[in-house]
């Protein structure tokens, strides 16, 4: 404890610079109008922000993202509040109690509100960070080939599971589809090109950062064209509606503290993301509250629970990414290629070859939560007049960034042909109803997958019993049965019943 509590502060100390001040404000601020904007989403930010940030030190390029992720998932909730249109997804839960207090009048006292539940749930998972990173980072070293392939399997498995709504089998296709993509290319064993098709261009494999630009970035821009615009609610009359709400902060503090724990451990799991987070936090609230009436007609214990929940999988979704070098949301996948970027190789071994970068982390963080709290707090009506930007000239910068960022990476044209097959895809797919999450962590996971598979194949002689024989693989194949299982409505239902019948019984009914 006294060694965590040294290294926070030598932390700390390294990042309290007018320099790094400076580009946690530019960066969150940033971040905020990012995502207050509908169709540009936290990982567009991140992916976009990740290709200006090269001639960055690495300490200030992993500040200036992370202050971008922060405050992205932070400003969704300006939209969602005013549009009911949610800037990003982490803040669909928000709109469901936000934009009925805007209809009131009370847009400035629920832009408030939000803002003191971001900054709590955000505090409460950099506690959780700081406290599971190291031990989860110790766990992570007794994993072999056979634990991470499973690891993956479950990683793409459980995020098709989760973000795809009632029809789980399209967040299955799209994680496979992702998986298929990162077989392009030459393997990471032997080196043998597979699946090139002739073309030489792919023989060094798709680019991870041209595919995020062009699902995240170019799909958004065509998305966001296609929909009619959506009127800001305009809130008038409103005396320091402004400032911040910490009573109501306490008379629902255990809310708080229930949100921000359920965020961080939904951030935990691979692939499953800030909107998760947000819906299992409204929903734990919602049937705890004793006000459950409510809800979704301007209840603020709904919006407190929404918005600590989805800012606390921030945090959350940064431990297995920094443990495990698998993400946690789909900006943390953009983040970790980020880190490989500036030379820092995330998983089991970071605790060893940089042990202060997890508390350098948490600092980061914490800057990016007063930013967003003064910002929140003292620019909500310049966040109103962000909104009104016309799309006709906000898409056509936003379509440029996600032209010069790929191309900066590795001045190739075809990288640029890339980011736009990826965003006519992405919408494609969108249209049809398939979430991007699983196609982008099938991508991420899809090398650590095809590496351990024949690596743990080559250390057991082709026998494939390790992989179902050893603890934690067993651990997993459990979960990803459980899951699939999960995932069938008969199975369900049965279940259901079953639950109901042991109820009762245990009532003697």
């Amino acid at each position: 404890m006294i060694e965590a509590f040294t290294r926070l502060f030598d932390a700390f100390a390294t990042l309290s610079t007018f320099e790094m001040v400076f580009h946690a404000a530019w960066a969150t601020l940033l971040g905020i109008a990012v995502g207050s904007l509908p169709g540009l989403t936290a990982t567009m930010g991140v992916a976009l922000l990740t290709t200006l940030t090269y001639s960055l030190p690495r300490e200030a390029a992993i500040l200036v993202l992370i202050c971008m992720y922060v405050g992205a998932i932070y400003g969704g909730s300006r939209s969602a509040i005013l549009l009911n249109i949610p800037g990003t997804p982490a803040s669909a839960a928000t709109t469901l109690d936000g934009f009925p207090l805007a209809k009131q009048g009370r847009a400035a006292y629920a832009m408030s509100v939000a803002t003191t539940g971001s900054t709590l749930g955000t505090l409460v998972g950099i506690v959780m960070l700081v406290a599971l990173a190291p031990a989860l980072s110790e766990l992570a070293l007794k994993f072999g080939s056979f634990e991470y392939f499973w690891l993956a399997v479950f990683g793409v498995l459980i995020s098709g599971q989760l973000t795809s709504g009632t029809t789980p089998v399209k967040g299955y296709i799209a994680g496979i589809l992702g998986l298929m993509v990162a077989m392009i290319g030459s393997e990471g064993i032997h080196a043998h090109v597979r699946f090139s098709f002739g073309f030489d261009q792919l023989n060094g494999g798709i680019g991870l950062i041209p595919a995020m630009v062009g699902a995240f970035g170019f799909a958004e821009v065509l998305m966001v064209m296609w929909q009619p615009k959506a009127q800001v609610v305009r809130s008038e009359g409103e005396k320091g509606a402004g400032l911040p709400r910490f009573m109501e902060a306490w008379k629902y503090r255990v809310t708080v503290l229930r949100s921000g724990i359920i965020g961080t451990l939904v951030g935990l799991i691979p692939g499953v993301g800030e909107d998760i987070g947000a819906w299992a936090s409204y929903a734990a609230a919602r049937r705890k509250s004793k006000e459950r009436d409510q809800f979704g007609k301007g209840s603020i214990e709904g919006l407190t629970a929404a918005e600590t929940g989805n800012s606390a999988v921030v945090p959350g979704a940064l431990i297995p990414a920094l443990t495990l070098a698998v993400p946690g949301s789909a900006p943390a996948a953009v983040l970790i290629a980020a880190l490989f970027i500036h030379g820092i190789r995330p998983g089991p071994m970071i605790m060893i070859e940089q042990p202060d970068f997890i508390y350098l982390v948490a600092v980061m963080l914490f800057f990016a939560t007063v930013a967003i709290f003064i910002f929140g707090i003292s620019l909500a009506p310049v966040f109103e007049f962000v909104l009104r930007v016309p799309r006709e000239r906000l898409m056509p910068v936003v379509f440029t960034l996600c032209v010069i960022g790929p191309y900066a990476l590795t001045q190739r044209i075809f990288d640029i042909w890339v980011m736009v097959f990826f965003g006519f895809l992405g919408f494609a797919l969108r249209r049809l109803g398939y979430p991007m999450p699983p196609l982008v962590l099938g991508i991420i996971l899809g090398d650590l997958l095809d590496k351990n598979l024949r690596r743990g194949l080559t250390l057991s002689d082709g026998d494939l019993s390790p992989f179902f024989t050893r603890p934690f693989s067993m651990v997993f194949v459990a979960l990803i049965v459980i899951t699939i299982m999960a995932g069938i409505p008969v199975v369900r239902r049965q279940v259901g019943r079953l639950s109901g019948a042991l109820a009762n019984r245990g009532r003697g009914t």
